[in-house]
């Protein structure tokens, strides 16, 4: 399970690849900041329902992206100053080329994450108590 710390900016989770921290969170939308080490990935995984947008504040990420039915996803390069929108059922994954500084804003459903692979061992169904990915 991953690390939870209270700070004044919000909810601290530390995670295998670097961090998060939740600083806001109502019934409608959620608010991150994630923190990617260089070298360092997220699972490749995708959402039933949650619906989200990235925006790299800074760092280079390859950022694998597609259609859950639509075949194998494709690969592409975001720079700083670059979004994605993440519509449910997207299959993604970010992986930090640079040390990356993502902000995302998502709906609240936390916990809806479908693991395809992780490098990190973590269960494939987002069913190991993690908030997120």
């Amino acid at each position: 399970m991953d690390d939870v710390k209270r700070t004044p900016g919000g909810e601290r989770i530390d995670k295998p690849w670097g961090h998060e921290i939740i600083w806001a969170r109502t019934d409608r939308y959620v608010g991150k900041i994630l923190f990617i080490r260089k070298g360092h990935m997220l699972s490749l995984q995708y959402h039933e329902l949650k619906d989200e947008t990235i925006f790299l504040q800074s760092g280079v990420m390859r950022f694998t992206v597609g259609e859950k039915d639509a075949g194998a996803p494709g690969v592409r390069t975001l720079r700083a100053g670059e979004r994605y929108h993440i519509r449910p059922g997207v299959i993604h994954r970010m992986e930090a080329l640079e040390d990356c500084h993502v902000f995302e804003v998502s709906t609240p459903e936390l916990d809806d994450v479908v693991r395809l692979e992780d490098v990190y061992g973590r269960a494939p169904e987002g069913n190991d108590g993690a908030p997120s990915p």
